[in-house]
């Protein structure tokens, strides 16, 4: 199937979503969309990202300003600090990385003033940690630094040193590209990766451009939803409330993305921190810390670190959260998680403190239904359960999360 019979398929597969959802399409049609998942298994079977991935990004801190002693560094603070034992098993590298010219043979080749070992060594090392190397690419002629060569015309070769070097997971941007869709170019690295030889998982740096949770699903193993994060209030909400509006595509295998962590880096409070770690966990988003681990403070530690809102990223039934009230600056929002538990998240965006009250019948649980609520940055189960409603005060610019368990 060449490039344009994948946009083709991918456009009769979105085609006959949207007519499902309106209610005009016949039953038949949901056999031919059965037949679009088989396809999905086909053009990307890598078996990867069956919860959302977790780890350590370098653009939010570093920028260009990498090397391999940095990336080194940073796999041994993952280990020592415990941070891979709580899931951050990811070491990714961005943008800059290599040198702007080929080797002889096409060949992407590591920039020797800053990773003179080569990639596969430092692959090595961090594999020999019991991490996994992330790499940047992208799928134009340059990448967005303007510093690398891009992978368009070059996929193949590309996903074959990637696998070669020991690559786990691609960041594949969408820069300086030939003007073409993301929905021809993506495919193309996708069947690469898959004839490579090893799994990779494929992130697709799309920015939200054509809306790739539509598509993206046969093609990546997550998607960007949304433009850059900025670390500031506004700018961290408002890619929530971007990823939030494409909730119902996220599953095991393929999840939104709103970028990646900014906790750590200064710009804003642990409280909105902490509301920032909150959304994503339950947005089902990649967890890829942004700062540098090499030098945390024990606040931000003790955000990044709390395993029960870990837990609820890593949640088996793979479903994202919605927002299901917004009522000014109090939002809530909620969503199912396994062993018929609720995820509850009570959010003030206003000026002061507020009383925000979550009903029964806007998250998801039958109304006289008696829960137990464990309340996930207190650590702690409140000794009273609750029926039809649960209010609390919330700080501003902060949170109050918690998991509900039906009383039987």
């Amino acid at each position: 199937m060449d490039s344009r019979e994948v946009e083709v398929h991918l456009a009769l597969v979105l085609l006959t979503m949207m007519m499902m959802m309106i209610g005009i399409v016949p039953s038949s049609a949901k056999e031919r969309l059965s037949h679009g998942e088989i396809y999905r298994r086909n053009l990307l079977a890598n078996g990867l990202g069956l919860t959302p991935p977790m780890g350590w990004n370098s653009w939010n801190h570093f920028d260009c300003n990498i090397n391999e002693k940095i990336i080194r560094e940073t796999a041994d603070a993952l280990v020592s600090t415990g941070l891979s034992d709580l899931g951050y098993k990811y070491v990714n590298i961005d943008d800059c990385w290599a040198e702007i010219h080929r080797d002889d043979k096409g060949r992407l080749v590591a920039k020797n003033s800053t990773f003179p070992s080569g990639i596969k060594a430092l692959a090595d090392y961090v594999h020999n940690k019991g991490l996994k190397l992330g790499i940047y690419g992208d799928a134009g002629y340059f990448t967005c630094s303007n510093l690398m060569p891009g992978s368009l015309g070059y996929e193949e070769k590309d996903a074959k040193t990637f696998a070669e070097w020991g690559i786990d997971y691609l960041k594949y941007d969408n820069c300086y590209n030939d003007g073409s869709k993301p929905t021809v170019r993506y495919p193309v690295m996708t069947r690469a990766l898959m004839k490579a030889g090893r799994p990779i998982f494929l992130s697709l740096c799309e920015w939200g451009d054509m809306h790739p949770a539509l598509w993206g699903n046969p093609v990546g193993n997550s998607w960007r939803t949304t433009g850059d994060i900025r670390d500031n209030w506004d700018n961290m909400m408002s890619r929530a409330d971007l990823n939030e509006f494409f909730a119902e595509y996220a599953r095991p295998g393929g999840w939104n993305d709103p970028d990646m962590l900014e906790i750590g880096n200064g710009g804003m409070t642990l409280d909105e921190y902490r509301v920032h770690l909150s959304i994503w966990a339950i947005s089902k988003a990649p967890l890829l810390i942004g700062c540098d681990v090499r030098n945390i403070s024990k606040d931000i530690m003790d955000i990044i670190a709390n395993k029960e809102v870990i837990a609820v990223n890593q949640d088996k039934l793979g479903i994202q959260a919605k927002k299901v009230r917004w009522e000014g600056d109090p939002t809530i929002w909620a969503g199912p998680l396994s062993k018929m538990r609720v995820v509850l998240l009570l959010v003030n965006s206003g000026p002061s403190q507020h009383s925000i009250t979550a009903h029964w019948d806007d998250i998801g649980l039958p109304q006289n239904t008696v829960v137990e609520a464990r309340d996930l940055w207190e650590h702690k189960t409140l000794k009273q359960h609750f029926v039809n409603n649960l209010t609390a005060t919330v700080t501003s610019h902060g949170c109050k999360m918690y998991v509900l368990t039906p009383v039987l």
